[in-house]
């Protein structure tokens, strides 16, 4: 099976002790977002867990603790972005980021190893050139580490629209405009550019437009087929595998204006200071009427098949 920790929260940049922890002791417990009192306990362990799926703007708190993966198969997602402190005020240094994803490619190998542009939005700062000026710098900086780079443009969730209400659509010229030239640079780094749930109106140019994390991408990550049960992405226009995610929202301390997954800052904070990196529970610890549920599980590895 997969478990993901990325869908919800930043687990590597803010709680990687946490995390090694739960690898440690072989298990996680989540809380049902939309009813908290519903808990699913997973085992943390290589023989029932094929693939673990990490998205993080900072990976760098992780790299003590990689030893605890190295029985696990691995995919990582690394967003590097443009944009300053002012929308994303804690997001370290872009150039120390550049040097991490180098040095975590070389530890998981280019399989397991992707970047993620986005989500993109225009504004007076952040022109169309600014961006295709950026693109092109971090494409340099990674080609030979990665093939393969995500991109989305800005989607305005009611919590993005209250952090952000600046924000505006990036419309349909501006999108092939930006996405066609982008596809131009990734290509002549030895990457594919992957659309997130943006449609096929890039495809045209030469993007892959099937998704950004698909079965065969774990596959390829693992070396290995996956028997996965068949499982619909997380949005109607969405084409990945995503599963048991073991995050949790209102946690993640970047505080991207653009972020689709907190709420104001203020509640961000109070959410974090009820973590304990001993707990079995990203924020807090068991309650006395909890609902916890064990969730079955098993490898879909296939056997019968591997690749060459």
């Amino acid at each position: 099976m997969i478990i993901n920790t990325g869908q919800r929260t930043d687990i590597p940049a803010f709680y990687s002790e946490w995390f090694a922890n739960r690898l440690k002791e072989g298990y996680v417990c989540v809380r049902n977002p939309f009813n908290p009192r519903q808990v699913s306990r997973y085992r943390l362990d290589p023989a029932v867990v094929d693939v673990i799926g990490f998205c993080t703007k900072n990976p760098a708190p992780m790299f003590p603790y990689m030893d605890l993966l190295k029985d696990y198969g691995q995919y990582w997602f690394i967003t590097i972005t443009p944009y300053g402190r002012d929308i994303e005020p804690n997001v370290p240094d872009k150039h120390r980021l550049l040097e991490d994803f180098r040095k975590l490619s070389r530890i998981v190998g280019i399989h397991s190893i992707g970047w993620r542009y986005d989500p993109i939005f225009l504004s007076d700062r952040y022109t169309a050139e600014y961006h295709l000026h950026a693109f092109e710098q971090i494409a340099t900086a990674l080609e030979g580490y990665t093939e393969t780079v995500v991109i989305s443009f800005i989607d305005l969730y009611p919590k993005v629209r209250r952090n952000f209400p600046e924000a505006k659509e990036v419309t349909k010229d501006q999108r092939l405009a930006l996405g066609k030239e982008m596809i131009k640079i990734a290509s002549a780094h030895g990457m594919t550019v992957k659309p997130c749930a943006e449609g096929d109106e890039l495809a045209v140019y030469g993007a892959d437009c099937g998704g950004c994390m698909r079965i065969s991408d774990y596959e390829k990550a693992i070396g290995k087929h996956l028997d996965a049960p068949k499982k619909k992405g997380a949005r109607a226009e969405c084409a990945c595998y995503l599963s048991c995610d073991i995050g949790a929202y209102n946690t993640c301390k970047h505080l991207c204006r653009y972020c689709y997954a907190n709420a104001e800052p203020s509640k961000v904070l109070a959410q974090s200071r009820l973590h304990d990196p001993d707990s079995p529970f990203l924020i807090g610890n068991y309650r006395e009427d909890d609902q916890i549920h064990d969730v079955p599980q098993k490898s879909w590895i296939d056997r019968q098949m591997s690749f060459a």
